[in-house]
């Protein structure tokens, strides 16, 4: 089931105070990047965080599942957590802390 755009939207609208923050659809779902990091995916109108221990420790009791298909769990926010938008924002800033640099991509040779 493909994301709502509101849904999209909203999370956009919670995670504003977050800069170097961008939200793109993929595939009928939506990628969330901070800081030129994926940092969440947005599918089935369900918010799905990047796994990381830090992560973890702040969310305190955890739940994870799959976004799709396939994937690795990862952490299941729950919907009831989305209007607490500072709480929204500390977590997705902590992930991006905690995940590593991004690898500069390699030029392909002509």
């Amino acid at each position: 089931m493909a994301t709502d755009p509101r849904t999209a939207e909203f999370l956009g609208e919670q995670l504003a105070a977050l800069g170097g923050l961008s939200i793109a659809k993929m595939f009928g779902e939506y990628g969330v990047w901070l800081d030129g990091k994926t940092v969440a995916l947005i599918c089935g109108d369900q918010l799905f965080v990047k796994p990381t221990e830090p992560g973890r420790a702040f969310i305190g009791e955890v739940v994870e599942a799959p976004p799709y298909r396939g994937a690795k769990p990862s952490l299941l926010i729950d919907d009831g957590r989305w209007d607490e938008a500072e709480w929204l924002c500390d977590l997705l800033q902590i992930t991006a802390d905690a995940l590593p640099a991004r690898r500069p991509k390699r030029r392909k040779s002509v």
